[in-house]
Formats: C-alpha cells, sequence, structure tokens
C-alpha cells in the first residue's frame, strides 16, 4: 500500500511519525492531511533516506535542481554540487542529467541523497535518442514508459510527467500568441511529438498506465506545467489555465488510484498575479500540494534571477506554494555552478522562511525571536547558530575589525544596543 492508502485506511507509518515529529504537528491530523492529499511524502519504498513531507500547514520546502548536460558532463562536479545543495539546507535533489551515462549518474546520486530524489523520465528518452541520431518524432512512448519504470525502481521518489499538454490544451497556445511560446523542456519535446505524428500525449491518453507504474513504487508524481509561463509577458494566459484544468483532472484520478500527487506551477509572473494564480491552483486542484519554479518577478535581471526568484517565491508561499524550486544566478544564462548552487538555495530558504513567518508554520516565529533576542544581548554565536547561514555570519564578524569586540564595524562605540542598555 502506498502511503496515502494507508492514509485513508487510518493507519499511521514509521514516516509519517517522522515527519510529524520533525514538523512539530499532530500524527492524526497529518495522517488526515495525506489522506485527503494535501500533503505528499515522497517516498520510493526503494529508497532509504529520512522522510520529509511537502504540503498544507508544513515548512515550505525547497528543491535544488542539478545534472550534467551535452555541453558540460562532469559528473564528479554534479555529486559536489548535490552535496552543497543538502548542506545549505535543501530538502530535495532533481537530477535533470542530459549528458554521459544518465541511468549511472542517477543510481549515484540516489545512493548518495540523504533527501528525497526527483527526475524528469522523459530527457533521458530524448538524450538517448538524439544520441543515436534521431529525431523528437522518432520517439517511441513504449521507452518512455519503460524510463519511467525503471526509474521508479531505482529508488526516484518525485517524478516531473507532463500529462497535462494536450491537443486541446494546444489549441489555446496556438490560438493565443505568447512572446516566449513554450520553455519547458519536456513541454517542448512532447508539443513536437504531438505535432510531428498528429496524436495525443501518450503521458494523458495512457494516464492509468502512468498511475500502475508510480503506484508500485509509491512514487509521487509531480504534474508539470508544460505550458507555463517563460515570460512575464505571458503569465496567466489561455494555455496556462488550459493545462492547469487538466492538471486538477488528474490529481482527482491519481487520488482514487491511491497515488500521492502535487501540481507544479509558474514560471514567469508579475507579483501582482501570484496571488491569485496561488488561489486558482489550490481550487482547480483540490488543494493538491503546490510546487513552483519562483515565480520570476521580473525577466530584467539575468545574473540575478536568484533574488528576482525568492521575491516571487516568498509571495507564492504565503498564498499556497508549498515547494519552491531554486533559482540560481545562472538561470538563463549557464550550467548552475557549485556556488551558483550555493547562492540559489540560501535565496530560497531565505524565501521559504519568511513565508513562513506569516503562515505561522511551527518553529519559525521563535526561530527569529531567538536571534532578535541574541542582538540585544549582543549575543553573537547564538546569531551565527540560529542564522540560514552560519558559515557565512560568523565568517563577515571574524573577518571585520570588530572581531574581538562586542559590537561589529558598521557603529563601533556608537552601538545603539550598548547605549541603550547602558540608560
Amino acid at each position: 500500500m502506498t502511503q496515502i492508502e494507508k492514509a485513508k485506511e487510518g493507519i499511521i507509518t514509521a514516516e509519517m511519525n517522522i515527519v510529524a515529529k520533525n514538523e512539530k504537528v499532530d500524527v492524526e491530523w497529518l495522517r488526515n492531511e495525506i489522506a485527503l492529499g494535501r500533503i505528499v511524502i515522497p517516498k520510493n519504498k526503494n529508497h532509504d533516506f529520512p522522510a520529509a513531507a511537502i504540503g498544507n500547514g508544513l515548512r515550505t520546502k525547497v528543491n535544488a535542481n542539478m545534472g550534467t548536460s551535452e555541453k558540460h558532463c562532469h559528473f564528479e562536479e554534479e555529486l559536489e554540487k548535490m552535496k552543497v545543495a543538502v548542506q545549505y539546507g535543501a530538502d530535495a535533489i532533481m537530477d535533470l542529467s542530459t549528458g554521459g551515462d544518465l541511468h549511472i549518474i542517477l543510481q549515484r546520486i540516489l545512493k548518495e541523497s540523504s533527501v528525497m530524489v526527483g527526475t524528469v523520465p522523459i530527457y533521458g528518452v530524448a538524450t538517448r535518442l538524439l544520441a543515436e541520431g534521431k529525431e523528437i518524432k522518432e520517439l517511441d512512448p513504449e521507452d518512455l514508459f519503460r524510463e519511467i519504470e525503471i526509474q521508479a525502481k531505482m529508488g526516484v521518489d518525485f517524478m516531473t510527467l507532463h500529462c497535462g499538454i494536450t491537443k486541446v490544451s494546444l489549441s489555446f497556445l496556438e490560438n493565443d500568441k505568447r512572446v516566449c511560446g513554450i520553455v519547458s523542456r519536456g513541454g517542448a519535446l512532447l508539443k513536437r511529438w504531438m505535432k510531428e505524428n498528429g496524436k495525443e500525449n501518450p503521458l494523458y491518453e495512457q494516464y492509468d498506465r502512468v498511475l500502475d507504474i508510480c503506484k508500485q513504487y509509491d512514487v509521487t508524481i509531480s504534474l508539470g506545467d508544460g505550458l507555463r509561463p517563460g515570460a512575464g509577458a505571458d503569465a496567466t494566459d489561455r494555455a496556462q489555465v488550459a493545462e492547469l484544468l487538466v492538471l486538477g483532472e488528474l490529481v482527482d484520478r491519481a487520488r482514487d488510484k491511491g497515488v500521492q500527487v502535487m501540481v507544479e506551477g509558474p514560471g514567469h509572473m508579475p507579483l501582482d498575479q501570484i496571488e491569485a494564480n496561488m488561489k486558482l491552483m489550490k481550487r482547480l486542484c483540490s488543494e493538491a500540494p503546490f510546487y513552483v519554479l519562483g515565480p520570476l518577478v521580473t525577466d530584467s535581471a539575468p545574473g540575478y534571477d536568484h533574488i528576482v526568484g525568492a521575491i516571487g517565491g516568498t509571495i507564492a508561499a504565503i498564498h499556497g506554494a508549498d515547494f519552491l524550486c531554486y533559482v540560481t544566478p545562472a538561470e538563463h544564462l549557464c550550467l548552475p555552478d557549485v556556488k551558483d548552487v550555493k547562492e540559489g538555495v540560501i535565496a530560497s530558504r531565505i524565501a521559504a522562511h519568511a513565508a513562513d513567518l506569516v503562515n505561522n508554520v511551527a518553529g519559525a516565529r521563535q526561530r527569529d525571536l531567538t536571534i532578535s533576542k541574541a542582538r540585544y544581548d549582543l549575543d553573537w554565536e547564538t546569531m551565527f547558530t540560529n542564522s540560514i547561514d552560519p558559515e557565512l555570519a560568523r565568517k563577515r564578524k571574524m573577518e571585520s575589525e570588530s572581531s574581538e569586540e562586542d559590537h561589529c564595524t558598521m557603529c563601533g562605540n556608537l552601538c545603539a544596543v550598548k547605549n541603550d542598555k547602558s540608560m
């Protein structure tokens, strides 16, 4: 039985107990939320790591993408990125590799990761197809289902599957001109295959087959937003909403089948549209956990998109997003390096924590209060220990001219706290 099936039967699993303890929530409440599909525990039966959950009322989680590419294939570097991402607080890793022996890479990541691991199976199929000198239209749907099953058996915890790209949802894209078209790799691949073959998306057409595979291994489906906006000007257009309507249908079908499911969302989106989008998604998708990339609130800051994404991520999480996919300074420019990964994770963790403060998630306000009191007490070590990046906070203080003094170099002996406390 899967986690959602057990939850529906009133069974509290070992994973639920671990999550309840770590999140400081009542385990019976947690079981009920999982039964309703508002919380998921992405944990494959074949992957051994401490369970974590995503969804309503829990700490906002952060995912870090990594993986080799056709142009830059250094596997050990990707493993280092994974370790750095987890060190600085990533709750999940997605292996998006498209260069090298993809199964060996994934196997190693699954073995060494201490957090949940996600993939996009169509990447592997398309990568091998192109390596054989074939075109995307020659992709055999059987190879795609075979890849999903192979990865499920290997231990992948959640998979991005672009099941919502259909002939109907694509018709809205074609009749409503976009600035940036399709920016999802999986979405673009499926659109091309469908158009060149004149067929329906096999992931939608044979969705029950997808569910059967995922149920066997308790893989959580992450319904991909293949028609997400890739420019602020394209946000909340007909194609995005048309796909979302399909995803809502697929959420209900997954739950009925006993498969855990979450939904992916935008993308690029102006600040004033984020709240409405989060509420629309939750309404149409029956309160499923929502996984967003950013959102990026401006298209004008390449090189700083980790900041852009953090701004949008905070607003999104305040209004319903449960899972933030990090954005690095390399977004739109190149493959991120180790430093980019660290900065991306930290930016998203700041965004997540800022939202958790507003949402009064257990422990969030206490953390800030601890640091606030430590600042007034000039207790530097407590400040460092409770900060999101203790390493950097300690380094900046220790490398300053006031490293051995109780004040900092900004105010020196004019320190407001020191003068206030002396009264």
